[in-house]
């Protein structure tokens, strides 16, 4: 599992207009006033989260050297860190923040859009991801997205001409300021043919919001809060980032406590049920978390581990993992956006969530 874009946190601070190197660290908690957003309501019967405190002694070894979980948190500068053994909140720690921080997503957001694209395919609104998207978006029809399948978009293979780690500051800069997104991704270009290539694209990610939008007749953020955030028992109040001409980014911008993260990764542990719904199909979690052709430690906006393991990533810090095999999910935010770390704190969560699944 590698993510080889994470070293955004410098590009943003060269490349976004009014971005200093000494103003990038508090980019994650400043963009939240920078964009606009749309509230998620939460359930009114949330999923229980029972505390349940016990001593972890976790250690790991990374590159030779051994490390302890305390070292791994302080070194990453990491402000919530929330572990769940099933509904059990077995560790929890805040620094510089508590359980009412509502932490900027960025990429975990992902994971969150191809959920909703796998429900709305469940419904019957998208008739298969092996349509071409511009199928139902026919704004791209004259773009690189034209002819593209939905799958190679949720597989980071659609064969647009992109260079995250250049044109994501971009592209969330235009956000910022207000650019309509959409007229961005109708001008994206064809730079290999789509399938051949693992080329992780956030405006994929913002192509598939849309899509969603489109195929069911309401906003994104509505569609996430009526079949993901409400049903799958959300306790708190969330905002989803927007670019203020009505479409949702669907590539980051989630602000939610860490518990309500977890409960997302609770949801793909039971394979999408929560409180005894099935949220998300049971063959979309699969699929999902099934090994990509062009990237085998990439799914459907999952990043994979070898042994069954998976999650979701964000800029800086910000993962939701998730262990079947120990049936254990944890969650890491940061404010902060350190440094690329998440070869590290896959060898981290693994040692967790063997210590949990040791001390039951």
């Amino acid at each position: 599992m590698r993510i080889t874009h994470y070293a955004i946190a410098l590009t943003l601070a060269l490349s976004v207009p009014g971005m200093t190197a000494t103003s990038a660290s508090a980019s994650a908690s400043a963009s939240a006033s920078a964009e606009s957003t749309d509230v998620l309501r939460p359930s009114a019967h949330p999923v229980e989260l029972r505390t349940a405190p016990r001593k972890l002694s976790v250690t790991y070894t990374y590159q030779g050297q051994e490390h302890t979980l305390e070292d791994f948190l302080t070194r990453t500068k990491t402000n919530g860190f929330v572990v769940l053994d099933g509904q059990d909140i077995v560790d929890e720690r805040y620094s510089g923040a508590s359980r009412a921080t509502r932490f900027q997503s960025w990429s975990m957001a992902k994971s969150f859009t191809s959920a909703a694209v796998g429900i709305a395919l469940g419904e019957g609104r998208i008739r298969s991801i092996d349509d071409p998207v511009d199928r139902y978006l026919p704004e791209l029809a004259g773009s690189g997205y034209a002819g593209v399948p939905i799958r190679e978009l949720l597989r980071m293979s659609s064969g647009i001409d992109w260079d995250e780690a250049t044109d994501a500051p971009r592209l969330q800069a235009a956000a910022n300021k207000g650019y309509p997104i959409r007229r961005m991704a109708a001008r994206q270009k064809r730079g290999w043919d789509w399938g051949t290539r693992f080329e992780y694209t956030s405006m994929n990610s913002f192509v598939l919001a849309r899509l969603v939008t489109k195929a069911t007749g309401v906003p994104y953020h509505t569609y996430v809060q009526r079949k993901i955030w409400q049903p799958a028992g959300m306790e708190s109040t969330a905002t989803v980032g927007n670019d203020s001409h009505g479409d949702s980014l669907g590539y980051c911008c989630y602000y939610a406590t860490d518990r309500d993260y977890a409960r997302f990764g609770l949801l793909y542990l039971h394979g999408g049920r929560a409180d005894g719904r099935q949220v998300v199909p049971a063959s979309w979690v699969r699929a999902s978390t099934a090994p990509s052709p062009a990237n085998p430690h990439y799914g459907l906006h999952w990043w994979l581990g070898e042994g069954g393991d998976f999650m979701a990533a964000g800029l800086g810090g910000q993962y939701i993992y998730v262990s079947p095999r120990h049936g254990v999910v944890v969650v890491k935010s940061a404010t902060a956006g350190g440094r690329p770390d998440q070869e590290e704190a896959l060898v981290a969560f693994r040692a967790v969530a063997a210590e949990v699944a040791r001390t039951r």
